[in-house]
């Protein structure tokens, strides 16, 4: 079993979208084993972004995350980061398959619903940086 990250980010959770995002990932097999609606401080985003630091989106990365509540979920299952990278869709809503997470709940590039790990080294910092809301 695998585990990966995901992150109901404040646009969707504004637009009380996380109970069909989390049916959409159940549905799909993967299993939700901790979930936290949150804000997230600015600290905790800053490190969750830091590979962005030197990129001009970086502020505008963090303020967004830490504009609203979020939902934090740790999910597992078999190839769980491939499995949840699919469900997502491209992080363009425009470009996103039909059915997918971000086709049918993002507003826009900027804010498209939801974040999952991109890789398992990704998954491990990401899910060591989010334990400390749990």
């Amino acid at each position: 079993m695998e585990t990966t990250l995901c992150i109901i980010k404040p646009d969707a959770v504004k637009n009380g979208f996380e109970d069909k995002i989390n049916e959409k990932i159940i549905s799909s097999g993967l299993k939700i084993i901790r979930s936290k609606k949150t804000l997230l401080t600015e600290e905790i985003a800053s490190d969750f972004y830091k590979e962005h630091a030197h990129k001009p989106f970086f502020n505008e990365l963090v303020e967004f995350i830490i504009s609203g509540e979020v939902v934090v979920q740790i999910l597992e299952g078999q190839d769980a980061i491939k499995s949840y990278r699919s469900l997502m869709g491209s992080t363009n809503p425009v470009e996103a398959e039909e059915g997918t997470l971000r086709k049918l709940f993002a507003e826009s590039l900027s804010k498209n619903a939801v974040h999952g790990s991109d890789s398992p080294v990704s998954a491990a910092r990401e899910i060591d940086i989010m334990k400390k809301i749990f």
